[in-house]
């Protein structure tokens, strides 16, 4: 059985309602619960949570998915305090040991000492932004991925923990083009990724 835990970042806030990242994470549970050998917790950042509860989470976890808007190109205040806090209680508690290096030479082996290796993570945001502005010359992103440059910071954090990176999932123009037909399209896309995915880690 693979012990899957989803993390719902999507911050109740001003215009933002989190309701498309709730979305994606009931297309996890659809996903998971019909699907055999798979063991589900979740976690919803606008509600009261207990760190050490939390902490739990990642050590029991085998998987961990996030889902993040992107605001002003970072994560919504609500869940970097939850990943502060978390993960701050989960020093030497499961999450991570040190920072790997070793008084006699503190030059070398920065980023080492996480406790969560076996563990894998993935990650889906969320923008206003289109994915052209991404893959075009000339635009925003200077044809920079998501992965290797806004949430370049987000991945290194997950490294220091000692888990890899699984393929992610990004949804664009959710602004101007949510359309019924577009979400629809991309809830097949995310399930299918979801089945390459973990068809992959199951045959592990």
């Amino acid at each position: 059985m693979k012990k899957i835990f989803v993390i719902n970042g999507g911050q109740h806030f001003a215009h933002s309602g989190g309701k498309f990242n709730q979305t994606i994470s009931n297309w996890d549970t659809d996903f998971f619960t019909a699907s055999n050998g798979f063991e589900l917790k979740y976690t919803d950042i606008n509600e009261t949570y207990d760190l050490l509860e939390e902490v739990e989470k990642f050590v029991w976890a085998e998987v961990v998915i996030y889902h993040t808007p992107v605001w002003w190109f970072g994560l919504p205040h609500k869940f970097k305090q939850y990943i502060d806090t978390v993960f701050t209680a989960g020093h030497r508690k499961g999450i991570y040991y040190s920072d790997g290096r070793k008084l006699e030479n503190p030059a070398v082996n920065y980023g080492t000492g996480g406790s969560l290796h076996g563990r894998q993570y993935l990650l889906t945001t969320t923008w206003n932004a289109p994915e052209t502005a991404f893959t075009l010359p000339n635009e925003f992103f200077d044809q920079t991925s998501v992965d290797d440059g806004v949430m370049s910071g987000f991945h290194r954090m997950n490294a220091f923990t000692g888990m890899e990176k699984l393929d992610g999932f990004h949804f664009h123009d959710l602004e101007k083009k949510a359309t019924p037909e577009r979400i629809a399209n991309y809830e097949k896309a995310y399930k299918a990724h979801l089945t390459t995915i973990f068809n992959s880690v199951i045959a592990q």
